[in-house]
C-alpha cells in the first residue's frame, strides 16, 4: 500500500460529511476519499420528516451536491460506487473490480430499514424512507395523492404523521404498541403527544398490525389484525432501523447489534473505525444526532494522530412534532427511580428521579418543552 493512501470514509450521510468537516477544521491537507452507493448529496436525515412543515420540496432539503461538497471540503467523492469487500490486512477495499488502498478506513454507512414480510399484491405502494433518494421517490409518488398510511408509531412515524398533516394529507398510523413512541416516552408524555397529533387530524390504530396490503384502484387496501380495513394511496413503513453489519462481518470485524467499537471508535481491525448508525459504541447503539456529532469530533482527532475517546454529555432527543413539541432524555436503563409527572392539557413535565431526588431523565411536551436545556444540565452524562 502506498504511503499516499487516503483516509477513506464509506458513506456520505450526516456521519460521513460531519467527520470530513471535523477533519478539515484541523487539517487542510490530509487526503480524504468518500465513497457512497447513493448520489452523494449532503443532507440532514432528521430533516426528511419536515418537508411539508418547512414548505420545501425534496431537493430543497439537500445542503449540497457532491461536486459542491468536494470543492468545499477539498475531498474526492465517488458516487454510485458500492464497496463489495474489505481486506483489513492489505488495507484495501474492493469497489467493483477495483482495489483501493487506505491509510485509515471509516465505516459510516448507516443502517437499513427493517422491512416486514407482508402479504398482498400492493407492495409497490409501500415506501421506506431512509435517505434523500428514498424521500425523493416518495414525494414523486405522493403527487396527486391525499391519503397516507404509516406503519409504526415511533419517533419517525409520528414525525412523518405530523408533517404530512401539515401538508394537508389524511394520515392513519398503525402500530402494535398501546402508546406512541414506546420505550422512549413515559406514559403521560406519550398520551399528551398522541392527543396533540389526534387534534391535528392524525388517526391512530394502536394495538394492531397490518396483515396484508392489496391493490385497490390506484391505491391500496390495508387489512388490519383487528378486523379493520383502511384505504390509502401510499404506505410508509417506519418500523425501525437495523445497523448495517454484513460487509463488516464478511471482513472479520467484531459485530453485535452494530459494528463493535470502543470509545475511540476503533473496530477489532487496525486502522478501521466506525461511527453513526452502524456503530455500537461500548454496547450502545444511539441512532440520534447528538451522539453522532460527538463521535465525529472525537474521531477526527484520532484519525489525525491524537487518539481521543468520545465522551457524551446529556443528549436530549428533539421530536419534530409541532402539534405537540417533545424533548426526551431517557434515564439510564440500569438506574433505579420513578417518574414524577404533571400535566396541563398537552403540556407534560415528566422527571425520572432517583431515591435521593436527583433527576436522571426527563420528557417534556407542549409548553414545557422549552425547559429542555435547563433540564439537560441537571441530567448526568451518559457513561459508556
Amino acid at each position: 500500500m502506498s504511503a499516499e493512501a487516503p483516509i477513506i470514509i464509506i458513506g456520505t450521510g450526516l456521519s460521513g460529511y460531519s467527520l470530513a468537516r471535523e477533519i478539515r477544521k484541523q487539517n487542510k491537507d490530509v487526503r480524504l476519499l468518500m465513497i457512497t452507493a447513493d448520489d452523494g448529496f449532503s443532507y440532514s436525515k432528521p430533516m426528511l420528516s419536515t418537508g411539508f412543515t418547512k414548505g420545501k420540496a425534496a431537493d430543497e432539503l439537500a445542503q449540497g451536491a457532491p461536486e459542491t461538497m468536494s470543492k468545499q471540503l477539498d475531498i474526492e467523492v465517488r458516487t454510485h460506487a458500492r464497496v463489495t469487500g474489505i481486506d483489513t490486512e492489505a488495507h484495501e477495499l474492493s469497489v467493483g473490480g477495483e482495489r483501493l488502498g487506505y491509510s485509515k478506513l471509516v465505516l459510516a454507512w448507516g443502517a437499513d430499514v427493517i422491512r416486514l414480510p407482508m402479504e398482498g399484491n400492493g407492495q409497490e405502494h409501500v415506501f421506506s424512507i431512509n435517505d434523500l433518494m428514498d424521500y425523493r421517490a416518495f414525494r414523486k409518488a405522493l403527487e396527486g395523492s391525499r391519503k397516507v398510511a404509516i406503519m409504526g408509531a415511533g419517533l419517525i412515524g409520528c414525525e412523518f404523521a405530523n408533517d404530512l398533516r401539515n401538508g394537508g394529507y389524511e394520515v392513519d398510523v398503525i402500530a402494535p404498541s398501546d402508546a406512541v413512541m414506546p420505550g422512549l416516552l413515559p406514559p403521560v408524555a406519550a398520551s399528551a403527544m398522541q392527543d396533540g397529533l389526534t387534534e391535528a387530524g392524525v388517526r391512530f390504530h394502536l394495538e394492531t398490525v397490518v396483515n396484508r396490503i392489496d391493490r385497490a384502484g390506484d391505491g391500496v387496501a390495508l387489512s388490519l389484525a383487528n378486523g379493520e380495513t383502511l384505504s390509502a394511496d401510499l404506505v410508509i413503513s417506519a418500523v425501525g432501523l437495523r445497523p448495517r453489519v454484513e460487509l463488516a462481518e464478511n471482513a472479520g470485524l467484531d459485530t453485535n447489534r452494530g459494528v463493535r467499537v470502543n470509545r475511540a471508535l476503533e473496530t477489532s481491525a487496525p486502522d478501521v473505525y466506525a461511527l453513526g448508525d452502524c456503530a455500537e459504541v461500548d454496547g450502545h447503539v444511539l441512532l440520534y444526532v447528538l451522539p453522532l456529532m460527538a463521535c465525529a469530533r472525537a474521531l477526527a482527532k484520532t484519525l489525525l494522530g491524537e487518539r481521543t475517546e468520545v465522551r457524551y454529555g446529556a443528549m436530549p432527543v428533539m421530536v419534530k412534532t409541532p402539534a405537540c413539541p417533545v424533548a426526551v432524555c431517557p434515564p439510564p436503563a440500569a438506574e433505579q427511580g420513578e417518574w414524577q409527572e404533571e400535566r396541563d392539557g398537552n403540556s407534560v413535565r415528566s422527571l425520572y428521579l432517583d431515591t435521593e431526588g436527583n433527576t436522571l431523565g426527563f420528557a417534556v411536551t407542549g409548553d414545557y418543552a422549552v425547559e429542555k436545556q435547563t433540564l439537560a444540565r441537571a441530567v448526568p452524562p451518559l457513561h459508556l
